[in-house]
C-alpha cells in the first residue's frame, strides 16, 4: 500500500470501526499524523511570536494543534481499531493504551504484528483482498 492510498483510506474510513487495516496502512497514517502534528505545533509557535516559554506553558500547543487533534482523533482511533482487527483482536484492546508505559508497549507490539492470515471474524484479509484484484 502506498502513502497516498493510506491517506485516502484514512479520510474515507474516518468513522469506520469495522473491517481490517494492513500494517502499512496503519503506519503510513501514523507518519502522516506525526508530521502534521509537528506542522501544527510549528504554526502555533509562530502565532505565539516564537515565545517558547508561552508555548510550553500552553502544554506544547495552541489553537491550530487543538483543532487538528480534534479533527483527527476519531479517524486515528478508527485506524487503530481496524489494525487490531487485522491481528484478530478486539478494538477494545485500544483501551490498554491508557496504562502508562506497559499499555504503549502492548499497543506497539500489536500494531507491528503481522496480519492474521485468511479471513477472521472481522473480515477478509486486506492482503488477500488486494491479491485477488
Amino acid at each position: 500500500m502506498s502513502f497516498g492510498t493510506a491517506l485516502k483510506a484514512f479520510w474515507a474510513n474516518y468513522r469506520n470501526f469495522k473491517g481490517r487495516a494492513r500494517r502499512s496502512e496503519y503506519w503510513y497514517i501514523q507518519l502522516f499524523l506525526v508530521v502534521t502534528n509537528l506542522a501544527a505545533a510549528a504554526i502555533d509557535l509562530a502565532l505565539m511570536d516564537g515565545d517558547v516559554d508561552r508555548f510550553i506553558a500552553n502544554g506544547g500547543g495552541g489553537i491550530v494543534g487543538l483543532i487538528w487533534i480534534l479533527a483527527t482523533i476519531v479517524p486515528a482511533l478508527a485506524a487503530l481499531v481496524r489494525r487490531l482487527h487485522d491481528t484478530n483482536r478486539s478494538g477494545w484492546w485500544a483501551l490498554i493504551g491508557f496504562v502508562p508505559i506497559l499499555g504503549t508497549i502492548v499497543i506497539l507490539v500489536f500494531t507491528v504484528s503481522d496480519s492474521d492470515q485468511g479471513e477472521n471474524r472481522y473480515g477478509i484479509s486486506p492482503k488477500e483482498d488486494l491479491a485477488s484484484e
